[in-house]
């Protein structure tokens, strides 16, 4: 599985810490910035993450950045990502199960380092339900 993670200066630690996660258990990754905790402007990471996943260079994202709200409105002005706004771990499961997100967004300021990563494993191991739920996705491009 390939992931591409991405954050701004305020997600950067958390950045650091799942990826160093993800690169123990095997997964390719990508890291799209930033690159150290100078102000940093989501968009410049999130837009070219979101890019990666639509292309299918990468399977699923992670976005990171204060209240998680930026990356998530940013990742979605994309044609085809599904991203979802996680801050417990039902909701990491059910952004998968139910809506097919193809990125989870952290809210940095809000959860800490080791509930980020309970979430992303979360998000990484449930499938798709697909059904009922796949005639709701199917509807929610323009």
């Amino acid at each position: 599985m390939k992931i591409a993670v991405g954050s701004d200066h305020a997600g950067y630690e958390y950045k650091q810490f799942i990826l160093k996660y993800l690169q123990e258990q095997n997964y390719q990754t990508a890291d799209y910035g930033p690159y150290n905790t100078d102000s940093f402007d989501y968009p410049d990471s999130a837009h070219p993450l979101s890019n990666a996943i639509e292309s299918g260079e990468y399977d699923f994202g992670i976005l990171i950045c204060g209240s998680g709200n930026g990356v998530c409105m940013t990742a979605n002005k994309h044609q085809n990502i599904r991203a979802g706004l996680v801050w417990n771990n039902e909701i990491a499961g059910l952004i998968r199960m139910h809506n097919d997100a193809n990125i989870i967004c952290l809210p940095a300021r809000f959860i800490s380092k080791e509930e980020a990563l309970e979430y992303v494993k979360t998000f990484l191991a449930t499938a798709f339900e697909g059904g009922r739920h796949q005639t709701r996705v199917n509807k929610i491009s323009c």
